[in-house]
């Protein structure tokens, strides 16, 4: 699944979509010490809708499973 499709699968959760702008930064928090991490989820979002044609089926399944919008 990869390391950072779990923080974004709650991102959703949280927010009910992923359409945010490519400047978008989410702050989540990542252990049980309670430390904040940043997402720059809108460059992820735009990343991954660029290498659409690169990624493997699998992993398309996965994003329009979270929720991807692909244009």
């Amino acid at each position: 699944m990869g390391p950072k499709l779990p923080g974004r699968q709650a991102v959703l959760r949280a927010r009910g979509h992923l359409r945010v702008p490519r400047k978008h930064i989410e702050r989540i928090i990542v252990d049980e010490d309670q430390q904040e991490k940043e997402l720059r989820l809108g460059a992820w979002i735009g990343n991954q809708r660029s290498r659409a044609a690169t990624l493997t089926p699998e992993r398309m399944e996965l994003l329009s499973a979270i929720g991807m919008r692909w244009s």
